[in-house]
């Protein structure tokens, strides 16, 4: 007789951990930087507006074009 954990090998997912998410971040960062937007207004953004301008990375780069 097996247990549901051995069955079941969604429930066997590692966690995701705070060291990978802020390597996430930090790339995510690093990405926005590179397509011309300014550091200082990157440093002032949250995780959920850098990724919202990186779904659409031409129109950031086209509209931070100086």
């Amino acid at each position: 007789m097996s247990t549901t954990l051995q069955r079941n090998t969604n429930r066997n997912r590692p966690s995701k951990s705070a060291g990978a998410k802020a390597k996430r971040t930090k790339v995510q960062r690093r990405r926005l930087v590179a397509l011309g937007v300014d550091e200082a207004t990157v440093a002032l953004m949250n995780s959920t507006a850098v990724r919202t301008m990186l779904k659409y990375p031409k129109k950031v780069s086209d509209a931070h074009k100086g």
